[in-house]
């Protein structure tokens, strides 16, 4: 599977898991030079998972909080610890 933005592979990886109806891919697998940690919201400090975002970028284009991790997934999560997964105009196919 792939997550593409902009015409860019942000994330290729054969072996990708499943949570809540999203694709995620192992953190090896993923341009984290793409990735641009995003400030925590209110929202994001009450998740119980300890998501964090990121905004997808290259040059000077940006699509904000478009990927996130989980770095600290209560039981139901921990299959996907500090996988990545992404949304809005990343395309995952």
């Amino acid at each position: 599977m792939q997550a593409i933005w902009r015409g860019h592979v942000v994330a290729d990886s054969g072996t990708t898991r499943e949570a809540h109806g999203y694709r995620y891919f192992p953190r090896e697998a993923v341009r984290m030079d793409m990735l641009r940690l995003t400030p925590k919201s209110a929202d994001d400090l009450e998740c119980p998972h300890g998501v964090q975002f990121y905004d997808v970028v290259d040059g000077a284009a940006r699509s904000e909080r478009a990927a996130w991790s989980y770095d600290a997934p209560q039981a139901s999560m921990r299959h996907v610890d500090h996988w990545v997964s992404f949304w809005e105009d990343v395309e995952v196919r």
